[in-house]
């Protein structure tokens, strides 16, 4: 790799950090090339951006940046590496588990995840990475509680609007 395609590979990847505010560091070294497509495929249809890049290169664009929340994944930066972005915190987390599912197997494995501002260490952290709930989910939870004390009163006025209808007649009748 020239000087320039190196200098490029880190603007790129530095774009991409920019972009995205979560990004999962895979290790994807004892795959085949044909696991290693559909893993892209699975990550083209998800709206998740897979690249393989240098741990060298993609230290230098994280430096480049001059965030310290970056210097957590340093310790990551090992073996063979594959960054997943995404808007969505578990749509990479979802799509690593469904794939080793579908492969009956453990790769590949979760070396770190940086979503927002937190960061997650170890392939153990996958499960708790596939329960986080997103920013839609988290405003349908909010807004079905806060509508769940309305639906109550306007159950309760149904119910008693329905009980004086069967007493009415009644009533009436004597």
């Amino acid at each position: 790799m020239t000087p320039a395609q190196k200098n490029e590979a880190i603007e790129v990847l530095k774009e991409k950090f920019s972009q995205y505010n979560n990004f999962y560091i895979t290790n994807t070294e004892s795959l085949t090339v044909a696991q290693v497509t559909k893993l892209r495929r699975l990550c083209f249809e998800k709206n998740v951006e897979m690249k393989v890049a240098k741990n060298t290169l993609i230290k230098k664009a994280l430096e480049s940046l001059n965030d310290d929340k970056y210097t957590s994944v340093y310790d990551s930066l090992h073996g063979v590496t594959a960054l997943m972005f995404s808007e969505s915190p578990k749509e990479p987390a979802l799509i690593l588990s469904s794939f080793r599912k579908q492969s009956n197997g453990d790769k590949p494995i979760l070396k770190a995840a940086l979503i927002g501002e937190d960061f997650f260490s170890g392939d153990n952290q996958l499960a708790a990475l596939t329960r986080i709930k997103t920013k839609n989910e988290m405003i349908g939870e909010v807004l079905s509680l806060l509508q769940s004390p309305a639906r109550r009163v306007i159950s309760a006025l149904l119910h008693n609007a329905e009980k004086q209808g069967e007493t009415a007649p009644a009533a009436v009748a004597e």
